[in-house]
Order: structure tokens, then sequence, then C-alpha cells
């Protein structure tokens, strides 16, 4: 439940005429009510204020959201005078006028940063409420449009744009397309918009639409201060990732997929055969009995014991692929239908899409667990335990289709133990991997090594240890390109743990000399991203079933010239991993991402809020990835406020303008911030 915060504000009380509305101070908040609705404006940590309104009644406390329960203390004052009522939180303050109309001010000088819009004169106003049934409305929230405005965040997508004005994003969860509702404005602020409801935002040029189809109150925080500023207030409030376990900032292996526990343990041997480093190897979907058992099936994987011993010995962590999906074929689907662990539906039966299983020709109609059910967590953690935890030792764990992937995706017909599919679909990916978090810290075994590889999040998944990955994209150089800001945007959504699947993942020959080219500049990339991961459905593909696998996938796949290079990347990865984990514990007790904007760290260089195809990782090193196909040179912005030494010549270059550098296919452009020294040159 998110309770409001202890505050000691000092307060002025005034009311304004009853024909348009009412304020009070009520526990240290600023309350609005007229025509039936309430407005509640609240301090919610430094600098920063939650805003809830409702129609039909007081404004509701135990409502999911992304927020933690309270937030950091932080002096406020309420005041209401002149028909007006105001909170003042260090930077921020808010004005509620007699109509209820709220404004976000600068406390230094009174200048707006971001006021409501009325639709028309008449009706309606910034704040809609439709009737939907059941004490349900669909909600809009609009907001004044200003020239000029650049937002990002809103989770990672593929359309490819850094800069988020003037798009319409759905908020829903699909496969490769995450929505955590949460932006960050050139203006000065960071917004989140808390609730979990399907809908959409409209950054239109005539104004911001926020759009819940049936939610029953509208709540949104928001902060003011420097994008860096923003990464810490929003994550104090919605929580900080933990500290990323040592292994993890190494390489990981995988592809779709090893089939046997031979096959799997023969890469990680050729691995240290060859003497590159591999900190972690993926058994994929498929590997157990059925799906939502949750268990290695013997015939394929008869000693995980011994495997899990020898990959210790190797320094290879095993990642273990877990889906929510529940087959009817499964032991456990008879027992979760009848304690009502599995998501429902509105109408028809509690089936969601069809997958194909093991001793079974065609597909089956599968469910999937509700995961914002405590005791469905629970149960399906009891499994987890049973089968992977105990017995072997299993930590790590790659939570896939944790959208949930629904087949078709109808989110309306879905009931879920927190609330109807509508008002709290996009909850989904975050309280998945709550079940692993919790069940980890609880079962001692992750109080350092927590961490899940998830294909979906939400807002203040970064909490429970989740890494996101980009999902299921192409193998190209223009889906390479929509990666960087894919990855840029996801850093200013709170996720720090970050990647893609190094190479893409539906396709690419490794005999191709265009597709070598692509995986060895997208390898660069990928070691220079907040996590390394080599992962893809190589050409030559099979049809998808339990005997399924993709064509090799390993750095010596690509052919001598190609490995020399990824085998370079690998070892550079090795020389960082002090430097990323310096950074990651950044990330953890301040909340700033790892891959970060430009105008992160120069947020007073104007041209740094434009480039959307390079990137620090950490405060120290500048990467700007070859995105072209047979490119051999690479222009970049160097901000403005900071001196800069390539990392591979020692060349100087004064910030404030573009350089164009040489990238031959085995360089990366890399550039070291005010004299660092970094581990790049061999």
């Amino acid at each position: 439940m998110n309770q409001p915060a202890a505050h000691a504000p000092e307060v002025s009380l005034a009311q304004s005429s009853p024909t348009v509305g009412t304020f009070r101070e009520r526990g240290g908040a600023l309350e609005w009510s007229g025509r039936q609705e309430t407005v509640r404006v609240e301090p919610w940590g430094p600098d920063a204020v939650r805003v809830r309104a409702r129609l039909g009644g007081p404004v509701l406390e135990d409502l999911p959201g992304a927020l933690l329960d309270g937030a950091p203390p932080a002096p406020a004052t309420v005041k209401v005078e002149d028909g007006r009522g105001r909170v003042t939180v260090g930077a921020l303050t808010v004005e509620v006028d007699a109509e209820g109309l709220v404004r976000f001010l600068r406390t230094e000088d009174g200048s707006e940063l971001l006021a409501e819009e009325r639709a028309h004169f008449w009706w309606p106003g910034p704040r809609l409420y439709t009737a939907v049934g059941g004490g349900h409305h669909r909600l809009e929230q609009r907001f004044a449009a200003y020239d000029g405005e650049r937002l990002y965040g809103l989770g990672q997508h593929q359309h490819g744009r850094f800069d988020q004005k003037g798009l319409v994003l759905d908020l829903v969860q699909r496969n490769a397309e995450v929505s955590v509702p949460v932006l960050t404005s050139s203006r000065g602020y960071t917004l989140l918009w808390n609730n979990p409801a399907i809908g959409r935002v409209e950054l239109a040029h005539n104004g911001t639409r926020w759009v819940a189809d049936s939610a029953r109150q509208i709540d949104y925080w928001i902060a003011a201060g420097t994008p860096a500023d923003g990464q810490r207030r929003y994550s104090a409030v919605t929580g900080r990732t933990p500290m990323l376990p040592e292994w993890a900032a190494g390489f990981w292996q995988c592809k779709l997929r090893y089939r046997t526990q031979d096959e799997l343990l023969s890469v990680a041997r050729e691995y240290k055969r060859r003497g590159l480093p591999l900190s972690a190897i993926v058994c994929d979907f498929f590997h157990w009995t059925h799906l939502g058992e949750w268990r290695f099936d013997p015939a394929e994987w008869p000693d995980p014991a011994a495997m899990v011993r020898e990959l210790d010995e190797l320094g290879v962590k095993l990642v273990v692929s877990v889906w929510p999906s529940v087959s009817p074929l499964s032991e456990n689907h008879p027992v979760m239908e009848q304690r009502g662990y599995l998501i429902g539906t509105q109408y028809g039966p509690m089936a969601h899409a069809d997958w194909p299983d093991k001793q079974v020709a065609s597909t089956v109609q599968v469910a999937f667990y509700d995961a914002t059910n405590p005791e469905a967590r629970d149960f399906v953690w009891s499994r987890i335990r049973e089968n992977y935890l105990e017995p072997y030792g299993i930590t790590a764990f790659w939570l896939d289709a944790c959208e949930p992937e629904l087949k078709p995706g109808f989110p309306e017909n879905l009931r879920y133990w927190a609330g109807p599919g509508l008002e709290v679909g996009n909850l989904y990916p975050a309280e998945n991997s709550r079940t692993f978090h919790e069940g980890l810290r609880a079962s001692g075994a992750g109080d350092d090594e927590v961490i899940t590889l998830n294909r979906s999040a939400w807002a203040g998944s970064q909490r429970y240890g989740a890494a996101l990955w980009s999902g299921d994209i192409g193998t190209d150089f223009a889906t390479l390109r929509r990666q960087v800001a894919a990855g840029l945007n996801t850093a200013l959504s709170g996720i720090p743990w970050w990647n893609t699947d190094i190479g893409g993942f539906h396709g690419g020959d490794p005999d191709d000399p265009a597709y070598r080219e692509v995986m060895v500049r997208w390898f660069q990339f990928g070691a220079l991203s907040p996590l390394m991961r080599l992962h893809g459905f190589r050409d030559p593909a099979m049809p998808l079933g339990p005997d399924m696998t993709g064509g090799p996938n390993e750095v010596w796949s690509y052919g001598e010239e190609a490995g020399a290079v990824m085998e370079r990347y690998l070892r550079l990865r090795e020389r960082l991993r002090p430097y990323v984990l310096q950074v990651m514990r950044e990330a953890h007790e301040e909340g700033l991402p790892v891959m970060r904007p430009l105008f992160l760290e120069f947020p007073d260089d104007p041209a740094a809020w434009d480039v959307a195809d390079a990137y620090l990782l950490g405060r120290d090193l500048l990467v700007a990835p070859v995105l072209e196909a047979g490119a051999t040179t690479r222009t970049v912005h160097l901000p403005a406020g900071a001196g800069w030494t390539d990392a591979w010549t020692g060349a100087a270059y004064a910030g404030g303008g573009p350089v164009t550098v040489d990238a031959p296919l085995e360089r990366i452009p890399l550039f070291l911030r005010d004299g660092a020294r970094l581990p790049v040159a061999e």
C-alpha cells in the first residue's frame, strides 16, 4: 500500500469561494474539492510531489502502483491564500487555483515547468472521467505543450526515436515494446504516470495527454531538477537496483537453443580451451518436462548437479530460462487452477496462448500464473526452489515472455488478483520479477546474487534486480541503430541493467560476410553496454517446437577475421569489468543509469540533447558505435564542458563540437573524459 510520507509543513489555511471549490490541509497535503472531484497534492520526496485526483470521493490509498510505501522526508510548506493553494517542496512549487487547475513552478523564480491545460474553455477540463462501469473510468489527464521541449524515457521501444516529442505510444506490454511510463523533460522535470492501466500517452505539439482505458483515479508523481537529479529522485521513490553480482558484469553466452546438457557443456569447455572470458551460459526454453513444471527434462539434462559443478569449476554461471506459462499437461496446472493461481478471464476459459509442448503433436492452450497474487508467487517460487535452487544451487534466471505474451493480446479480457486487466495489466512483468527477488532473498541465497533477465518491465522493476533486454528484434544495421535510442530511453526510465541480443534475434547467417559485419559492430556495442550477452536464432532455423535449435552462435562461428575482432572485445570487456562494477555501484547507491545520454552529464550543452547514436558508459567513457555498413570513419559530438582523449590513439580534443575519427572494422570509437585512465588500449 502506498502511504503518505511524514512531513511537518507550515500551514496557512483559507477557503476559496464555495461556488467553485474548497481547499484544506490534510496530513501535510493540500486537497482541493469541487464538482464531486478531489485533488490531492502531497510532498513525495525532495523537490517532488504526488498528485492524485478522483471523482466521487476521497483519493484511494491502496491501489497498485510503482511508488514505494512512503517517501523520503523533505521540508514542505502548504498555504492557501487569495483563492489559491500552494505546496512548496524544495525546487518545486505547485499551485492549484480555485477551479482546481494545477501548475508546477520553479520555486526559485516562479517560472512554469508544466501546467494542466483544458481541452476546451467549457468542457472537458484538464482531467476527464468517463464512466465504464463498476466504479472505473476512462481517465484523461491533459498538460500543456511547449515549443522546443524534448521528452525522453517511456521505457523501451523500437521506433528508433530518442526524443519522444510528437509521438503517440501505447501503454501496454509487448515483445520488444516495454512500457515504463516515466518522462524526462528538457524543461527540468521528471514525471511518472503512477498507473499500471492499459492506455496511451500522446506527446503532441498541441498538448500532452495521458490516458488510462479503465482505472479508479489519476495518480502521478513529478520532480523538479536536472535529468540527473530526476533519476536520483525517481529511483528513491520507486526503488533502486541492487548491486550487480560481479559475475554478471562479464560475458554471457547463449543461443536459441542448446538442446542437451552435453551440447551446453561442450560450448563452455571450448571457450575455456580457447582462453576466452566467459561468465555465464544460458539454458534456454524447452529444457523442461512440460511448460509450467519448471524442472529439467532428464532425457536431455540427465545430471544437472554434475553440469553445475563443472561450470563452477570453469568459473561459469548457469542461467536457466523460466516462463510464466502453464501447459494443461503440466502437473501444476490442476492445483494452480483450483487455487486461483492462474490469470482469469472475464469471458471464456483461462487459456491465453497456443504453444508447443512435449509429448504432443500440436500446440496446446496454455495459461499464465498470476504474478500479482502473492500466494501464486509463493507457489511458483516453491517449484523454482525445489527444482533449481535447492538441488543444484541455481540462482540466476531468464524470465522470458513475461509481458505476458498473450495470443491474442486482449488485456480487457483478463482478470488478475490485483484487479481487472485494463486497470493493472502493465504491472505483470514487475510482479513476475518480484517472485524471484523475494524468493531468493527469503532463501538466503540472494543477498548478493539477485538478478533476473527480463523481456519486459514496468516502473519499479529495477528494485527487484530486473535486467531488461530489447526482445526479439531484427539482425540488420537499421535495427542496431534503433537499439541505441532504445537503451538510452530505458536508462532514463530507471532501469540501469539493460542489453540486447548481440547480433539481433531473428535470423542472421554466420557464413554471410554482410551479416558478419553486422555481428562485429553489434559485438562492439554489446561489449560497451551495461550487460554483454550474445544471443540469437541464427540460420538455418527450425520450426518452433521442442526439438528446435538455431545455427551456431559462438564467437568462433563467424570466421577467422570477425572472430579475432570479437575476441578482442571480449578481452576489452574483461579489462573494463572493475569500471563497469564501479558504475553499477553508482546505479545502486545513487540511482544514476549505467548507459547515460550525453545530456545527463552535460545538460548545459544544447547539442547534447540531440545525440541519439552515442552515449557515456558511466561518467568517463564516451562510446560511439558504428551503425552503418561499410563505414570506416565515425563523426561524433564531444560535449562542451570537458576535454576528451581518443582512447585508442591518445589524440586530444576540446569538447563542444563534432569530430571525425577513423573507425576500421576492428575499432569502435571511444573517448576518455578529462584525462580519465581506463584500460581500453591493449
